[in-house]
C-alpha cells in the first residue's frame, strides 16, 4: 500500500544585490515536520477502510493514501555586478517537508497478529515518506550547486532569468524523480511487505 506524495513546488524568488566582489556561498534550509490522523479498527480489513476513507489526498486527486509527504521549495539569490558582468554571489534554497503519517489509536485489546501486521504496514509507509523528504533535500542541494556554478551573465537581468530557468528545471526533475520512486515502491509493495513480515516472524518462530 504505497503512499503518494503531494509536491507543492514555488520557484526561488530572486533579490539583486549589487555589492563588492565576494566568493559564491550556498547553505540549504531544510525543515522537517510530521504530523497525523487517526485511524480506528480491530480488524485488518477495518483498519484498510480507515485508511482508504480518512488518509490525506495527495496531488489534487480526491483519492486517499495512508501516508503523504507535502513538499514546498523556496530561496533566494544575490548577485554581484562588477566589470561589466553579473554573477550570482550568494544561494540559498530552501526546502520544507511535511510526512503525514496514520495513527492507530484504538490498538488497545488487537490481536498480536494484526498488531504485528500494523507495525509492519506503519513502519513501511514512514519508511517510503521519509525517502520522499530525503529526496527533495537532495535535489535542493542539487539545484544550489548548479545555481552557483552558472557562469557570469553581461546584465543581472540576465543572470536572474538564467537563475529562474534553473530552478526550473530543477523542480520538474525533483517531481520525475518522486514519482519514479512511487512507481518503483508500488511494484515491489507486495513483495516487501511479506519480506518485512516473514523477517519479523523469524525471531518468535525459533522459539519452543
Amino acid at each position: 500500500m504505497p503512499s503518494v506524495s503531494r509536491y507543492m513546488p514555488l520557484l526561488l524568488a530572486i533579490s539583486v544585490s549589487l555589492s563588492a566582489g565576494y566568493p559564491a556561498s550556498a547553505a540549504v534550509v531544510a525543515t522537517k515536520s510530521y504530523s497525523y490522523f487517526n485511524i480506528k479498527g480491530k480488524t485488518a480489513d477495518e483498519l484498510d477502510e480507515q485508511l482508504s476513507t480518512r488518509g490525506p489526498t495527495a496531488n489534487g486527486s480526491s483519492a486517499r493514501h495512508p501516508g503523504a509527504t507535502k513538499i514546498r521549495f523556496g530561496g533566494d539569490a544575490t548577485y554581484v555586478e562588477e566589470n561589466g558582468r553579473c554573477r550570482v554571489s550568494t544561494a540559498r534554497v530552501t526546502v520544507h517537508t511535511q510526512i503525514i503519517l496514520p495513527r492507530w489509536n484504538n490498538r488497545r485489546g488487537a490481536s498480536p497478529e494484526l498488531s504485528m501486521i500494523w507495525d509492519t504496514l506503519s513502519s513501511d509507509i514512514k519508511r517510503h515518506e521519509e525517502r520522499h523528504a530525503e529526496i527533495a533535500r537532495t535535489q535542493a542541494r542539487n539545484m544550489e550547486r548548479k545555481i552557483l556554478a552558472l557562469p557570469p551573465q553581461p546584465n543581472c537581468e540576465a543572470m536572474q532569468e538564467l537563475v529562474t530557468e534553473v530552478s526550473t528545471r530543477g523542480i520538474a526533475e525533483h517531481d520525475r524523480l518522486q514519482a519514479r520512486f512511487d512507481q518503483v515502491e508500488a511494484v515491489n509493495f507486495q513483495k516487501r511487505m511479506l519480506r518485512l513480515l516473514n523477517n519479523r516472524l523469524k525471531p518468535s518462530g525459533g522459539e519452543k
